[in-house]
């Protein structure tokens, strides 16, 4: 399996606009922080999790040419509203792409967009962009992509739900403050995980990095890495700060697990 951190950045991403602080003036290119995404390659699938409003200019860098699925965490902006950025992929492969995501989130996705998922005369490509998918309303669930194992948990971001998902030996849990003692027991054993991590300080609706630490020494995962990151956080002096097996994230970053 092969893992490719698109983006690690916030909503905002890095630098902000209009701020002139340290991080947002920095040169360091490990600063410059699109908005989170990921993509995993895994028997022959390339498999999206969530389509950021920065995902054309994250397909273009990373030499993207084919996406099969799509894993959506939830319905928020900084994680959707690259959606139309899919269909580049609808005329490479000539086919629908799959989505996945709760029953919340695929609502309000055909709700918002809902040309992306009805059949199209385009001259190009005929199909619907995306097919929605609802998974079940449990705690943990195990479903299959084209033969994949796939295993959606659930995670509060503060007053709403979102969704991580373990593929095989790796997981992703952006985009949440509380972990319940199912996604825990969903996170057993995995190798790589991808965490949220948004500043040093409290925030309402994510984790920090000392409830960050104490997850990943209660997980214990071979590698973590830290994901949707503010300005806050500088890459060297995070990094310089972090134990054994604990990374700063960063756009482009590749993992073989």
């Amino acid at each position: 399996m092969r893992v490719t951190i698109l983006g690690c950045g916030n909503s905002t991403g890095v630098p902000a606009i209009g701020c002139t602080c340290e991080v947002c003036l920095s040169d360091n290119p490990k600063n410059k922080r699109s908005r989170v995404s990921v993509l995993v390659e895994e028997k022959g699938l390339n498999l999206l999790i969530d389509s950021s409003p920065d995902l054309r200019e994250q397909a273009l860098k990373n030499n993207i040419k084919q996406i099969d699925a799509v894993l959506y965490t939830h319905s928020h902006a900084d994680h959707t509203m690259g959606i139309d950025d899919l269909r580049a992929f609808n005329y490479l492969s000539q086919k629908t792409l799959l989505a996945y995501g709760d029953a919340a989130t695929m609502n309000t996705l055909t709700d918002r967009f809902p040309y992306i998922f009805r059949q199209k005369t385009d001259k190009i490509f005929y199909g619907a962009s995306l097919s929605a998918h609802i998974l079940a309303d449990e705690p943990v669930y195990r479903f299959t992509i084209e033969g994949l194992s796939v295993t959606s948990f659930e995670q509060i971001h503060a007053k709403v739900k979102t969704l991580g998902y373990r593929i095989g030996n790796f997981a992703y849990s952006t985009d949440t403050n509380q972990l319940p003692e199912t996604a825990f027991e969903a996170l057993a054993g995995v190798e790589i995980w991808a965490v949220d991590c948004l500043r040093y300080s409290e925030a309402f609706s994510h984790s920090h990095l000392k409830q960050t630490l104490e997850w990943i020494e209660r997980v214990k995962p071979k590698l973590a890495i830290l994901t949707h990151m503010d300005h806050d956080l500088e890459y060297d002096r995070l990094s310089s700060e972090l134990p054994a097996g604990v990374v700063a994230g960063y756009d482009g970053m590749v993992i073989e697990c």
